[in-house]
């Protein structure tokens, strides 16, 4: 960089006041170095200071001289001169260089035509450029734009198309941050825009017009390429049967046409350029066709799939006819939601699957699982004609999936929560409606499983007592069982989900003893404390520490609990006394406190009193203190869907009992009759002639144990009852010898009550009948 200093010189003079004077020789013809420049030094007055700079326009290159040597002459005014000898060696580093062709004379070239757009880049002063340069433009009579970063841009309004070449002289000067520069120069020519002539697609064609086409109606359209390019109708000019847009080149009637035929030339042509141009021939017939649209069987096609159906299969074939021609060439397409569109195909006349309908998306269930869409028929001709067929499909449910379990079903309860809520089941299913689920237990609610389930939210509850002494924790099996995920009722599928419910105990529920009212007899001793008894208390849960506290009675303070231990302190009593100590026991400090109260019944006997023998103990009535007792009761309170359904399981039942037994009674009930059987009497078997049939005498009742027996058939009407209270009577032991016998008959005859008292006289084969010394009851 010029005015670098390459090295600094100290002089002095002997006489203080004079300056020395010191000049720079070099063995190298134009070294790069200045004169040397003197100046006093700030610290010291005495001393001057020479430095050694680099001239304006030097370059050093260590490869052509890597070191100068200088002299040095300094003289002082009245004083001899000096020589001193210096030594400048030069390093390769960095130096900034301007590349060729950039750097050369005529400067670099680059060409661009005319049809750039505006601030288009055109030519980079260095392809990667580096940090902390400078671009600088020297010459400004140019619509080029030089970037900070040394890019030349096209001018803002783009170049002249008008002329034919152009060129611009761009002189670019490089500077980075230590001064080092290089400068070269660009040249920008600039073309003409490549014109590409104005050329028709197809020079010649024949147009199809139907009969009948309305006017302003396109008919065709024509397109040539090239710049600017617009359209005219050369011929025919009379009579004007058609118009053609001149940006576009849509070919349109200007009345109803009828049958006809007519040859257009439409010419394209440059705007800018009309000499660019090119002509296109249209040869028009206008023709009258039939306007029947297709026809197609089935018209409206509505079917029902299951969700399962495979992509690919067939859900309805069309078949269509064109009465127009018997070819028959037709085309099919599908037209519709998109979201229907997506999940059919046209595979020719049949509509075919495309990708899974799948019931249990949201996309399905958006439309209400119903896919609409419409195939159009189309047959060829000007225009064409076209049959629509709507198509509705209904996508039925499939059970799919199993229900899943939920991860660590487990839950805590307290152990005296009857009737609470211990936790619910949430169960999963990812068939639609997702999770609609219904929840049992393998095992019903019982002494061993005391819960229950809601089968619609699968909440469960505590509907027995719990016992926390013999289990811990309960097992419970619920089996999740899917509902409404198939036409088919009976594919429901389930699984059983395992369910771990804890109990927890209760920490504030008061310490049971046992017994909690005691009556003791102690002799007081002499000495020291006297043990009287000790408390047996046990804590919820088991082995909580308790505490004793003795609540009131403890008079003069001749008692004293330790732990659970109750003492008696010994004094002067001179007679028996009775002491009635209310102890309290606790577990735990919440509030309020949860405590039992044991009640004591000390009887204390002086050591010199007598204690008079007695048989009979001693009980005394207790004034006690009034306690307040909490008790917590655990109620359940059915839901009313449980009350109303009990009551009418209640009056069904009922109504079955009373069926039942009014069937029994008309079974052993026959009509008109009343028969008494396996009463307290039983029924006399009639064995024997008649003469083993006599009447006891009358006024001889004979002995009567109220059993029933079996009249004969013979002697007495149909529809009675014979009682025989004889059979079973003692009976004479003589030989020979007769008893008398009672008959009692009972009987509905004509409607009316009929009864019968009969009495006979039983004697062994061959002892001779007495006469009855008693008349025969009648009816």
């Amino acid at each position: 960089m010029p005015g670098t200093r390459v090295a600094e010189v100290t002089a002095s003079c002997s006489n203080a006041s004079g300056s020395p004077n010191i000049t720079l020789q070099s063995t190298e013809p134009g070294h790069p170095f200045n004169p040397i420049a003197i100046s006093a030094d700030p610290a010291d007055t005495t001393t001057f200071l020479a430095e050694v700079t680099l001239r304006a326009g030097a370059e050093l290159n260590a490869r052509r001289v890597n070191q100068y040597s200088l002299t040095l002459w300094a003289a002082c005014p009245g004083e001899e001169e000096v020589e001193e000898r210096l030594f400048v060696q030069v390093t390769t580093g960095q130096v900034l260089r301007c590349d060729a062709p950039f750097a050369r004379a005529e400067g670099d070239v680059v060409s661009v035509l005319a049809d750039v757009a505006p601030w288009t880049p055109l030519y980079a002063v260095l392809p990667q450029p580096l940090g902390g340069l400078t671009f600088r433009l020297r010459n400004h009579n140019t619509p080029l734009t030089l970037t900070r970063r040394g890019l030349v841009l096209a001018p803002a309004s783009g170049f002249d198309r008008s002329k034919d070449t152009q060129t611009f002289r761009l002189e670019i000067e490089v500077m980075d941050r230590h001064g080092h520069n290089c400068s070269g120069a660009v040249r920008v020519e600039v073309l003409p825009p490549r014109r590409p002539p104005v050329t028709f697609l197809e020079p010649q064609r024949a147009v199809v017009v139907p009969a009948g086409t309305r006017p302003l109606e396109v008919i065709t359209q024509v397109y040539a390429r090239g710049d600017n390019v617009r359209y005219t109708i050369l011929a025919p000019t009379a009579p004007v049967l058609f118009t053609i847009n001149e940006v576009t080149g849509e070919i349109c009637s200007t009345r109803q046409l009828e049958v006809a035929q007519a040859q257009l030339r439409v010419q394209a042509y440059n705007v800018l350029r009309p000499a660019d141009h090119d002509i296109a021939v249209l040869n028009v017939t206008v023709q009258g066709t039939d306007q029947r649209a297709p026809s197609c069987i089935p018209a409206i096609s509505v079917s029902q799939v299951p969700e399962t159906v495979p992509p690919g299969s067939t859900l309805v074939t069309l078949r269509c006819t064109d009465p127009a021609s018997a070819e028959g060439n037709l085309q099919y397409s599908l037209e519709g939601p998109l979201a229907s569109r997506s999940h059919f195909r046209m595979e020719g006349p049949q509509l075919q699957v495309n990708a899974t309908l799948d019931y249990d998306s949201e996309a399905a269930y958006a439309v209400g699982f119903q896919f609409t869409a419409t195939i159009v028929v189309t047959a060829g001709g000007q225009p064409p004609r076209s049959t629509r067929v709507p198509v509705l499909v209904s996508v039925t449910p499939v059970n799919e999936f199993t229900p899943a379990c939920p991860s660590g079903a487990a839950f805590t309860v307290l152990e005296t929560a009857f009737g609470s809520a211990v936790g619910r089941v949430a169960g999963t299913d990812r068939d639609y409606p997702r999770d609609s689920l219904e929840y049992s237990l393998e095992q019903g609610p019982g002494p061993t499983q005391p819960f229950a389930i809601d089968t619609r939210t699968g909440e469960i509850r505590v509907v027995g007592p719990l016992d926390p002494q013999q289990r811990k924790s309960y097992r419970l099996t619920v089996r999740l069982t899917d509902t409404y995920n198939d036409l088919d009722p009976a594919k429901r599928r389930s699984c059983l989900c395992d369910v771990a419910v804890r109990l927890q105990p209760t920490l504030d529920q008061a310490p049971v003893c046992s017994p909690e009212v005691q009556e003791l007899q102690i002799t007081a001793g002499l000495g020291g404390r006297q043990p009287v008894t000790r408390l047996a208390c046990q804590g919820r849960p088991d082995g909580v520490t308790l505490s004793y506290a003795i609540a009131g009675g403890n008079e003069d303070g001749r008692f004293q609990l330790e732990g659970n231990t109750l003492s008696y302190l010994p004094d002067d009593l001179a007679e028996p006394k009775t002491f009635v100590l209310l102890v309290e026991v606790w577990s735990s400090p919440a509030v309020p406190r949860r405590s039992t109260v044991v009640a004591f019944v000390v009887h204390v006997t002086p050591r010199s009193t007598p204690v008079p023998p007695s048989t009979t103990t001693q009980h005394t009535t207790l004034l006690k203190e009034p306690l307040v007792v909490t008790l917590t009761e655990a109620s359940w309170h059915p839901p009313a869907w449980f009350v109303a359904v009990l009551t009418a399981s209640g009056a069904l039942l009922l109504a079955a009992l009373g069926c039942v037994a009014r069937s029994l009674l008309c079974r052993k009930r026959a009509p008109g009759k009343l028969l008494l059987r396996k009463s307290s009497w039983d029924m006399v078997e009639q064995k024997g002639s008649k003469e083993e049939q006599g009447f006891p005498p009358e006024g001889s009742l004979g002995q009567f144990d109220g059993r029933a027996q079996d009249p004969p058939s013979q002697g007495h009407g149909a529809g009675s009852e014979w009682l025989d209270p004889a059979r079973d009577s003692p009976r004479p032991t003589a030989p020979h010898s007769c008893w008398p016998t009672t008959s009692v008959a009972l009987g509905l005859e004509g409607g009316h009550d009929s009864s019968s008292i009969h009495r006979q006289t039983r004697c062994p084969r061959g002892a001779a009948s007495p006469e009855p010394p008693w008349p025969a009851w009648g009816q």
